[in-house]
């Protein structure tokens, strides 16, 4: 859960390469260097259980009326989301009941465990928050457009921000919040919306679970009061060509 201005988090991607040419004799080179890095990338792809089908965006079906008007002009820019963090039906072999959650914070990824060993996966972003807790909850609440009353930890942190913030496009929370709870006590740990979906794939400096509003709306709609949810430890998770989140036994709790 973050309140933060547009801009503030910046992320260098790429180095230019300052070879701006190369010489003729190299050209064959390069190609079968190219050739090989890609044929590597594939092998990886296909050995780290990469292979998945991306879903189509979520429909409109999924959206209420009051999804509708408050999505229709939203008060940030639309974002491409990159395509790995696109929502996919990826393989799963780990031994969460389907309809379960499993968070992987290291990875940027979360997902909705669905029938014959497979899972939906979801891009999110991640923040300092996001790692303070790991094990095994349920889903405690769930709510629609949520209202935000930032704590006094995050009123510090963040500066001059409201003591109180209504559920809208405008709020950092999103279209919805699912929040976490260890039998009767609130983790405070939340995935939600965002009003920043440009960061989706990222870790930024603080915040729950993050998903697009179209995602949160999508996994809002198939989660159940009282699913449990798996946040998996740092260095416990995957990454996109080593998945050992789809390894292994699910924690016990």
């Amino acid at each position: 859960m973050v309140w933060k201005s547009r801009g503030l988090m910046s992320y260098s991607m790429f180095r230019a390469n300052g070879n701006g040419h190369r010489r003729a004799n190299h050209a064959d080179e390069g190609s079968i260097m190219s050739l090989r890095g890609s044929a590597l990338l594939l092998i990886g792809l296909l050995l780290g259980g990469c292979m998945q089908a991306t879903l189509e965006p979520a429909s409109e079906g999924n959206l209420n009326a009051r999804d509708k008007k408050l999505l229709a002009n939203p008060p940030y820019a639309k974002a491409t989301i990159p395509q790995p963090y696109q929502r996919h039906i990826v393989d799963y072999h780990r031994n969460e009941a389907p309809g379960s959650i499993v968070v992987d914070s290291d990875a940027r990824y979360l997902y909705y465990v669905i029938e014959n060993k497979k899972a939906i996966r979801y891009g999110v972003t991640v923040g300092e928050e996001a790692l303070a807790f790991s094990g095994v909850a349920k889903v405690g609440r769930k709510e629609e457009w949520p209202s935000w009353v930032p704590t006094p930890d995050i009123k510090q942190r963040l500066g001059n921000i409201p003591n109180f913030v209504e559920g809208g496009p405008a709020n950092p929370l999103g279209a919805r919040g699912i929040y976490l709870f260890q039998g009767s006590k609130d983790t405070l740990f939340r995935i939600h919306g965002t009003n920043q979906p440009e960061y989706i794939g990222q870790a930024i400096s603080s915040g729950c679970i993050r998903m697009t509003n179209e995602d949160v709306i999508d996994l809002y709609n198939r989660v159940k009061m009282g699913s449990i949810v798996v946040v998996l430890a740092p260095q416990q998770g995957d990454s996109p060509y080593n998945p050992r989140v789809a390894m292994g036994n699910s924690p016990r709790g």
